[in-house]
């Protein structure tokens, strides 16, 4: 089943479902599998392995013949020429998050690709269409992973950037499935993201602790983290380890992040921090991403058709 909307045409994709980017977890097995179901895969950089992003690129081209993407999360750059190297992969589509969207748009545009930024506030929204993006990723504060301190709930907030912009708009933030997305379009969007959804889909890399963590979560299971700063703040699921840090506080929040890989892929989820969104309080099944597209395309067509008429 397919959607026709902006995004879709502008990206080439058949559903308009954008996978976010997790750092050393958006990789080829997991990103060809979002193209393969006609959503669009995103390889990850945040990770700074660019060695190992170059390779997953090639894999990538290896599993699909469907179009994929790239992220750049501009906090996280450790090369200033990640911008020339993602160039140079012949990649067509970037999103563009965690930074200033005047500092690589201009270069990611002259050189044919299509950009859209991730943005928390109208006022970032604002700031990159002023930059020149094709389209925005508008992210609630329901989201997982790094978040603007300041946080507004994805209902606010996509409608807000909706009635201000002519740019397509991607909804993010406590998407997961047919009726949020059917939501997510009543509210303006004409795409949506799916992180923690697809975090805990069967092609996830992630240790199957912290999938069970996920599917056994309530809502109220993740803890908002780093309010005051330093650094940025975060949405992480709740464990021993986050629900001290939301008491006491943090002095280097990414030095809680130092055993990482333990946690994403040992499955030890107290030796750090586990990026998680509010909606793994809704998800209570491991499934393939196929799967995941396939009932979110026909929740989201039963969902439009039940919705009352005008006498």
């Amino acid at each position: 089943m397919a959607l026709k909307t902006r995004v879709t045409e502008m990206l080439g994709i058949e559903k308009p479902i954008i996978q976010a980017a997790m750092g050393w977890i958006a990789r080829s097995h997991l990103s060809s599998a979002v193209s393969n179901a006609g959503g669009m895969g995103i390889i990850e950089t945040s990770s700074g392995e660019l060695d190992a992003v170059r390779d997953e690129i090639l894999k990538m081209r290896q599993l699909t013949d469907k179009p994929f993407g790239v992220n750049v999360a501009q906090a996280f750059v450790r090369d200033p020429g990640i911008i020339q190297f993602v160039i140079d992969q012949g990649i067509r589509f970037v999103t563009t998050s965690a930074g200033d969207p005047m500092k690589y748009t201009g270069m990611l545009k002259a050189a044919g690709l299509t950009v859209f930024h991730v943005v928390p506030s109208l006022a970032g929204a604002l700031r990159a269409v002023e930059a020149g993006v094709d389209g925005l990723i508008v992210e609630g504060g329901e989201g997982g992973g790094f978040k603007n301190a300041k946080d507004v709930s994805t209902m606010v907030l996509v409608p807000q950037v909706v009635e201000a912009v002519d740019v397509p708009v991607v909804a993010a933030g406590g998407i997961m499935d047919g009726r949020t997305m059917a939501a997510a379009f009543a509210l303006g969007a004409e795409g949506v993201l799916m992180g923690t959804r697809i975090l805990s889909s069967a092609e996830s890399p992630v240790h199957e602790n912290w999938k069970t963590a996920i599917v056994e979560a309530d809502s109220t299971d993740t803890v908002f983290l780093n309010r005051s700063g330093p650094g940025p703040a975060l949405r992480a699921l709740r464990t021993d380890r986050t629900t001290r840090i939301e008491k006491e506080g943090t002095a280097n929040i990414f030095g809680e992040f130092a055993d990482t890989q333990a946690v994403y892929f040992g499955g030890d989820l107290e030796a750090g921090i586990a990026l998680t969104g509010q909606v793994a309080g809704r998800i209570r099944e491991v499934k393939p991403v196929a799967q995941i597209f396939d009932e979110t395309m026909a929740e989201y067509e039963a969902t439009v058709a039940r919705l009352p008429r005008s006498a």
